[in-house]
């Protein structure tokens, strides 16, 4: 039996105790006392067989999580079906129906018993059913219910997705999509909003940041960011589209009859145990309506300095610049790099009782406790400049603003870092030093930018190689003339590191920023009066010790954390 599975013989698994599960569940996935309590009264009132079942159902916890408590409550190893790979001999006969039924697969045989995969190794009946009909010791690996009930359908069944079973059921949507009712039926049948939340379920499991639906002529697609890279996903068929994006626009409350206009809208929703925030925007296109949901995970989500990528001496200095009773602090990048989680990381950083903190932003994506948000609103008049003016005499000592959008806002951030605010803001430019030429030419006098801005932090996010995985290689003399890569370190030889392809997501996992911070220093402030170019500001500044994106991601390759090929693919026209 291969020594990479493990499985457990089935005598031997520990005994099964649903309190030990529930204790598990409460203990590392973020269960509740009172959630459990209710779906343990739900399960006696509806006489559920699974506890763990209507706890996913719910969306209470995972089906990872569930998986992860019975293998560590059983004894039992835990094997995704990507691991999976039927053998060339003959399995034992099993009844398609009652393999389903109970979720149990037999995935191999050997000369001392049959490797079962069971989503409820808890189920005595069913194991001891197996060993019964194959006549032989049965050992027990953990697996999903999905990733079970996926391997048999690929197996035993036709082979069809869960997708394509769904979309099985569903009637011909022939229908004209002006009818607004017709569209409204659509929406609330059962089959569309299984599809639905398979799309959803999809995004949380691959750990998306965003869910890409765009309707085309003949088709409709479906693509996923995952750390920061689109990857196209099975679809349902062009005809569903409308009956998909009616749904997705009824659960963020938008007008389903205006189809001509862009919209922007909110879900709020449970998914595999997590609670979800999903901001939702549509625009009109040639072939229907693009939706696009950025996925906010409120569980996840760090607000840490060192998990973010930053530390030594470049998280000591930004966090010197923080500790500035007044100025302008600004963070810098393109859309997408993470910016508002450094500044929600330093706002968290300077939440303390002694400091007010205001923030305005478009939108708020988080909510952080003791902070007090404020979300514009253009349409009634709410914008930065508006909110702004009326902040400053809320008695603020720090001030947040979402993004310098026009002058107006930057006289007014600059009036209130003179008078003893600081401010921490956003620019899109794509270095620091070209973030100063950025406020000259909004029309910021060069006198003010000096006196105010403290320090400038621009930063880009970049894939991080899966440690377990990660493959490491002698850095050919070409790559660390063409680099420099010996400045980054004093390991000899210099040794880089690439990911495994046969993983998934190509063997990255999460990200890392890279970052360039700017300091002002006098010799800064004396060129800045000079009226000088965005270059002779980075000459200058790397005199003061600025070292740029493309030196950081370098040292983040020869530290292993990413790839030589990300650090060049995030940086390059920098």
């Amino acid at each position: 039996m291969p020594k990479f599975l493990n499985p457990v013989h089935l005598e031997h698994l520990s005994e099964h105790s649903a309190d030990a599960l529930c204790a598990w569940l409460l203990a590392h996935a973020g269960l509740k006392t009172g959630d459990l309590d209710r779906a343990r009264r739900l399960a006696q009132e509806s006489a559920v067989s699974s506890l763990t079942e209507l706890l996913t159902r719910l969306g209470l916890v995972s089906e990872l999580d569930v998986a992860r408590a019975w293998a560590a409550t059983l004894g039992a190893p835990m094997l995704l079906a990507d691991a999976v790979t039927l053998p060339g001999d003959a399995l034992p006969s099993l009844s398609e129906r009652f393999m389903r039924h109970h979720r149990v697969l037999p995935i191999g045989i050997h000369a001392d018993g049959v490797h079962v995969l069971a989503a409820n190794p808890g189920n005595a009946y069913a194991l001891q059913a197996v060993r019964y009909a194959c006549q032989i010791p049965v050992y027990v690996s953990v697996g999903l219910a999905s990733d079970v009930d996926v391997l048999i359908e690929r197996f035993y069944g036709q082979g069809r997705s869960a997708m394509g079973s769904l979309i099985e059921t569903m009637d011909d949507h022939s229908g004209t999509e002006d009818d607004i009712e017709h569209l409204k039926d659509l929406a609330s049948e059962a089959p569309v909003i299984r599809l639905v939340n398979l799309i959803l379920q999809r995004a949380v499991e691959q750990r998306a940041s965003d869910i890409h639906i765009e309707p085309f002529e003949n088709q409709l697609k479906v693509r996923y960011r995952v750390d920061g890279v689109l990857h196209e996903s099975e679809a349902p068929p062009s005809s569903s589209s409308a009956a998909i994006i009616s749904r997705l626009k009824i659960l963020a409350r938008l007008d389903i009859a205006e189809r001509r206009l862009p919209q922007d809208g909110r879900i709020m929703l449970r998914i595999q145990g997590k609670e979800l925030d999903l901001r939702v925007s549509t625009v009109p296109t040639s072939f229907g309506e693009s939706v696009v949901m950025r996925l906010l995970d409120r569980q996840t989500v760090s607000f840490d300095f060192p998990a973010l990528g930053m530390d030594g001496e470049r998280l000591q200095n930004f966090l010197d610049v923080l500790e500035n009773p007044h100025g302008i602090l600004l963070v810098t990048g393109p859309t997408g790099s993470g910016k508002t989680t450094t500044l929600y990381t330093a706002l968290s950083r300077l939440n303390t009782a002694e400091r007010k903190i205001i923030t305005v932003e478009d939108p708020v994506e988080y909510q952080l406790e003791g902070i007090n948000q404020i979300q514009v609103k253009p349409s009634i008049g709410l914008d930065f400049a508006g909110a702004l003016r009326s902040i400053v005499r809320q008695d603020p000592d720090v001030i947040m603003i979402g993004e310098m959008r026009d002058l107006e806002t930057c006289r007014i951030a600059i009036q209130s870092s003179l008078t003893g605010h600081l401010v921490l803001s956003t620019l899109h430019t794509n270095s620091a030093a070209a973030s100063i030429t950025r406020l000259l030419d909004m029309g910021v006098e060069s006198y003010l930018i000096a006196s105010t801005v403290k320090g400038i932090l621009a930063q880009r996010l970049v894939r991080r190689l899966d440690p377990a995985t990660r493959i490491a290689f002698e850095a050919p003399a070409e790559l660390v003339a063409a680099h420099g890569l010996e400045r980054f370190t004093d390991q000899r030889p210099i040794m880089l590191y690439q990911p495994a392809s046969d993983q998934a997501n190509g063997g990255y996992h999460g990200r890392s920023a890279i970052t360039e911070l700017l300091v002002m220093n006098e010799e800064l402030r004396s060129l800045l009066m000079r009226q000088a170019d965005a270059s002779t500001l980075e000459q200058a500044a790397r005199r003061g010790g600025l070292r740029t994106l493309y030196e950081e991601g370098l040292r983040q390759a020869v530290a292993g954390v990413t790839s030589l090929e990300e650090v060049l693919r995030v940086t390059r026209g920098d």
